[in-house]
């Protein structure tokens, strides 16, 4: 079943645990501090497959989750690092952030890998925190948490020409003709409800061709299938246009069509066109053909006359269109926006509600996330950390009372003037 969209939640893996941990051998009485730091999450990626071509796949998963490292141990033992989950994708996936719309990249060639979630970094161990001043810590890190995020996948099909034209203009049957691919083929409208790709073999050189569904007046707001397919003529480099030799107005519907792709995307009406009338193989369209070929050269358009069932002149459209394709530019790659946006990881804000304070902001919730709670140097550290980002002080101003309940991202915490418990 094709499918060209899709939702998946990822988690990358979260960093694992630093310890605690002492020296301890014989005839060293004071062997000094030896816990390790924690292994890094895994990270997310999304990796181009050569084995899918649609993103059906995603409907029956939706949730993918990297390996959290492994926590550090004694003797100074670095915890491993968490297993990264690599998902496959078709190639010409296009991935933006679910939430906020950001274009995050797109998976363009076999085995690219896109990053889509980074794994949380390893919590350090107490080590890391001796120093001349403490030269026993009893403090150590929790793992930082790995990313999540939903992502909204679309799929454009990459050929390097695509069949456009009404519907049951033969798109389909000379798709199969010049290719191996094997579409649903009938004579009637929209028998094609879903792309077709295919690769045409000429003079040693392969063409990736894709016959779009029909379009149709209005397809660029939805009418019909136009806003699920319109995507896929985006990748393609150049056009076949094709027209319906029984259309009563195959002309009108050459400029309804072009029409709908500049309504669509204002740059696809300057792509590249071969324009070619089908069906000459029928009496009524070889007699309509000089008239039709006099209107559209009015028009300013060259177009070929073919007949897609007996194959009459198809080689010589392949090889016009080969011609013309060795003159265009390769397709462009979309830059994509920072994995993370920029942002200050100093700001920070802070919110009274009836249930207390909610204190937000990016370094904050990622040090309330990582602190050993269960170890009073840790909660002096986070305590230190408060006042060096001035934190206490914009509480304290805020009207913070003893005992208020204090929430830094999952952490709550009861207020005191000593310390948090």
């Amino acid at each position: 079943m094709f499918a060209d969209e899709a939702k998946i939640n990822v988690k990358a893996g979260d960093g694992g645990n630093g310890i605690v941990a002492f020296r301890r051998e014989k005839y060293v009485p004071r062997g000094g501090p030896a816990g390790g730091n924690g292994g890094k999450g895994g990270d997310v990626f999304l990796v181009g497959s050569p084995h899918h071509n649609t993103l059906f796949h995603f409907h029956s998963q939706a949730h993918f989750k990297a390996e959290r490292g492994a926590h550090g141990s004694g003797s100074n033992k670095q915890g491993a690092m968490g297993g990264d989950c690599e998902i496959p994708a078709p190639l010409g996936t296009v991935v933006f952030d679910a939430e906020t719309g950001d274009f995050l990249g797109e998976v363009l060639e076999i085995d690219e890998r896109l990053l889509v979630a980074r794994g949380g970094r390893g919590g350090r161990g107490n080590a890391f925190f001796r120093s001349p001043v403490n030269q026993t810590p009893h403090m150590a890190e929790k793992g930082e948490p790995g990313e999540e995020r939903w992502l909204r996948l679309e799929l454009k099909l990459i050929a390097d020409i695509g069949i456009i034209g009404a519907p049951n203009a033969g798109k389909s049957t000379l798709l199969s003709v010049v290719t191996r691919a094997k579409p649903k083929i009938a004579d009637y409208p929209f028998t094609t409800l879903s792309p077709n790709l295919g690769v045409a073999t000429l003079d040693y050189q392969e063409i990736v061709l894709a016959d779009i569904p029909g379009l149709i007046e209005g397809a660029h707001r939805g009418a019909g299938l136009g806003l699920q397919f319109l995507r896929h003529i985006e990748r393609t480099r150049l056009l076949i246009h094709l027209l319906n030799g029984l259309s009563p107005d195959p002309v009108g519907d050459y400029h309804a069509i072009n029409q709908e792709l500049e309504l669509f995307q204002p740059h696809l009406a300057g792509r590249p066109q071969i324009v070619a009338l089908n069906k000459m193989d029928l009496p009524d369209v070889r007699a309509r053909w000089p008239q039709i070929r006099h209107d559209l050269a009015a028009c300013g358009v060259e177009a070929l006359a073919i007949s897609a069932a007996t194959g009459e002149n198809v080689q010589a459209l392949l090889r016009q269109a080969a011609a013309v394709l060795a003159t265009l530019p390769p397709p462009l790659r979309h830059t994509p926006l920072p994995l993370l946006s920029p942002v200050d990881e100093e700001v920070f804000y802070i919110e009274s509600t009836p249930a207390g304070w909610i204190v937000s902001g990016k370094r904050i919730e990622r040090a309330a996330a990582m602190t050993h709670w269960d170890y009073y140097e840790a909660i002096l550290r986070f305590q230190r950390i408060l006042e060096a980002m001035g934190i206490t002080k914009a509480l304290t101003e805020a009207g913070v009372k003893e005992g208020d309940t204090v929430r830094i991202g999952d952490v709550e915490l009861t207020w005191s003037h000593e310390y948090f418990d």
